[in-house]
């Protein structure tokens, strides 16, 4: 027989050996007989009315004592009350009315004419030139291995070698 079918068996052994060690459940005389110090309940059964009462009474909630109130301790100090008025600007208006912002416009505008343009002032010679600055960022194609086999197996001239990687990439097992 194989292993599997034996712990199973193993298994089944110690859940009959698990159920029997358990204690059985005690019935409400058992209960009484080993509990002798209780009282013994052989008055009258309680009506429904009466254990109705007892769970209106368990739902209902207890007065709640109110705690008295006590004044909370502050830890800091509060600085915003002394404080004078918080809303003063800091920033000086910028008052365009008394500044004639047309004439300072048409006095650039006249300034312009007089200056020389970036075309007149440029010089071929200060020109930086360099090529090839960013040849190293060039992609290099490199080669696969699988595009190398590709090529050789397309030479007829090579069979030799295409059979031996056919056997090696074709596994029988």
């Amino acid at each position: 027989m194989d292993m599997q079918f034996w712990i199973w068996i193993i298994i089944i052994v110690i859940t009959l050996i698990a159920r029997a060690n358990k204690k059985k459940p005690q019935t409400f005389d058992q209960e009484r007989t080993q509990n002798p110090s209780a009282p013994a309940q052989d008055t009258k059964p309680v009506s429904f009315e009466d254990l109705l009462r007892e769970i209106q009474a368990a739902k209902a909630p207890k007065p709640m004592v109110k705690p008295v109130p006590v004044a909370p301790v502050q830890d800091f100090e509060d600085y915003d009350d002394n404080l004078e008025e918080e809303n003063k600007s800091l920033e000086k208006p910028y008052d365009y009315k008394n500044e004639n912002t047309y004439e300072t416009y048409e006095n650039a505008k006249k300034a312009a004419f007089s200056r020389a343009s970036l075309e007149e002032t440029m010089r071929v010679e200060d020109t930086v030139i360099q090529f090839g600055k960013f040849g190293e960022y060039s992609k290099t194609e490199t080669v696969s291995v699988a595009s190398q086999y590709a090529n050789e197996l397309r030479n007829p001239q090579n069979f030799k070698r295409a059979l031996i990687l056919s056997e090696i990439l074709n596994k029988r097992f």
